[in-house]
């Protein structure tokens, strides 16, 4: 860069709605390239700044590095200290290239042409414009990955002779979100959950695990619909449930989307099947005028194609790589409900994915189906928050204007918006609504069965009675905490004597309480 180029390093107090921590602090790697460049951008989670502490910490949304860590205050310097320190964000990345000349990023890779961060700029210049710059492919430099994976996770896949880098970005050109690195997601993968699941699957009956089973995916099928502010029939959660059940038995296709949506749909007289042919927004009417209120707005109609693309191709890759399997079925799950590509039913399908990526990964014991809907409903305000985070840092810079229909009219490119975004919160918060269907639902449900049968034994011994009596028995002792009222013992069960009474309380309680 030019001396004419470089940037002002003036102290500030505020970053786009942010106070930053502390005064005297100077903005670096992409606050600086967002601020300097006026980018209008969906800013990173965490943005660095230059304090004059002589260590490094995080505040808030803020990483305070030390004077020691000055980058070079020009485009390049702050370029090298982004990928170096901060990871790298396509869509920030994506906005600084598109602004600049071929000649002004040609100078700046033959500055040093066979540095690894030049390389990778190239690279990522190339990759996101596709585009092929007048520069000969490089002969020098080991073979480094296009994303440092102490910042953030990622999965080699072919290396890029031309510019000697690895291509570890877990997506494709059309599709391609990241997740960053975090203590809370490094010690969920190293847990390995999955394994638990399947230990404590070889250590319960068949029979115990076929009905808890049973029971749990009926339980997803009804939270997924009631999170969605339905409460559909019995026979529509049952039909539901048993296409949960069969999650993963097939290739993930836009075909089995579409399929799944026709299930879903039991009156499609008021619903357009398939993917949409308008805009779309969620959200409510002005009750006067009808105008939009959104609290979201999907992908444009006409980016449909090249971002379900995107996403299958995705997945496919994904797939085939060693890349933790409940961090492929964030980035797959999560960009299908945040490109919202259908009128309706995109809640439930992007649920429904979560149960086929974890299955066909095989990170779900056979046989079994966790019950994250449940957890979802569960934690519903935290599911509320992480969807909004994204869609609010996303409103302010899609221009959109009413229809007469009621609907929104978009003005500006937004493809970038849900091509490319940070899956980090998301991934946590999956990660934690499975940790508490292995450690905590499942083993409650197997261990609330075996204790059934327990009961359940102990009543068939001492008294002659069918099966559903028993049921209705232990069910009436659940709902009065181990006492049978005074009206059941009056109507439903009056032939017990009264020692009878005594021994059926006392053993529930010994069973269940203790």
């Amino acid at each position: 860069m030019d001396e004419n180029n470089r940037f002002s390093q003036e102290k500030n107090y505020y970053f786009e709605g942010r106070t930053v921590p502390e005064p005297g602090q100077i903005f670096v790697g992409y606050s600086a390239l967002i601020a300097q460049l006026d980018l209008k951008v969906v800013l990173p989670d965490i943005l660095s700044l230059i304090s004059n502490k002589h260590r490094k910490f995080n505040k808030g949304r803020w990483a305070i590095y030390t004077p020691r860590h000055m980058p070079e205050n020009t485009l390049f310097g702050h370029l090298v200290f982004a990928l170096k320190y901060e990871g790298v964000d396509l869509a920030v990345l994506k906005k600084i290239f598109l602004g600049l000349s071929e000649d002004k990023i040609k100078s700046m890779i033959l500055k040093e042409p066979t540095g690894q961060y030049c390389r990778r700029i190239w690279f990522l210049y190339e990759w996101l414009l596709d585009k092929r710059l007048d520069i000969p492919d490089a002969k020098l430099g080991n073979f480094v990955d296009v994303l440092d994976e102490k910042l953030q996770y990622g999965c080699f896949f072919e290396r890029s002779v031309r510019h000697r880098v690895n291509n570890n970005l877990p997506g494709n050109r059309n599709f391609c979100p990241l997740i960053r690195k975090t203590e809370k997601l490094n010690a969920y993968i190293e847990s390995n959950l999955s394994n638990q699941a399947k230990c404590l699957f070889k250590e319960t009956s068949q029979d115990i695990l076929f009905r808890a089973s049973a029971f749990l995916l009926l339980s997803d099928s009804k939270s997924s619909f009631a999170i969605e502010g339905e409460s559909p029939n019995r026979k529509q959660t049952v039909k539901w449930s048993h296409v949960i059940g069969e999650a993963g038995r097939y290739p993930l296709t836009e075909e089995l989307i579409l399929k799944l949506q026709q299930i879903l749909i039991h009156d499609a007289r008021f619903i357009k099947l398939g993917w949409r042919k308008e805009n779309g927004f969620i959200g409510a009417h002005e009750q006067r005028s009808g105008e939009p209120i959104p609290n979201h707005i999907s992908a444009k109609f006409e980016d449909l194609k090249k971002l379900l693309e995107g996403i299958i191709n995705m997945h496919d890759r994904l797939s085939k790589s060693s890349i933790d399997p409940v961090l492929h079925t964030t980035l797959i799950s999560f960009g299908f409900v945040f490109i919202h590509p259908l009128e309706d039913g995109n809640g439930r399908l992007h649920r429904y994915l979560i149960h086929h990526i974890l299955a066909e990964r095989e990170f779900t014991p056979k046989g079994m189906v966790f019950p994250i809907s449940a957890i979802i409903l569960d934690k519903i305000n935290d599911y509320k928050a992480i969807l909004e985070a994204y869609s609010e840092t996303r409103l302010k810079l899609i221009d959109w204007v009413p229809t007469h229909s009621g609907n929104v009219d978009i003005l500006n490119e937004t493809y970038d918006l849900y091509s490319y975004f940070d899956a980090t919160k998301q991934a946590e918060f999956l990660y934690e609504c499975i940790r508490l269907t292995i450690e905590e639902t499942i083993p409650y449900e197997v261990q609330y069965l075996e204790k059934y049968e327990k009961m359940k034994g102990y009543l068939s011994l001492h008294f002659d009675m069918s099966e559903y009596r028993i049921s209705l028995l232990i069910r009436f002792l659940e709902q009065n905490k181990g006492r049978l009222s005074k009206r059941v013992l009056e109507k439903e069960f009056a032939q017990f004597k009264p020692k009878e009474i005594v021994d059926i309380e006392f053993k529930y309680k010994e069973i269940f309480c203790l």
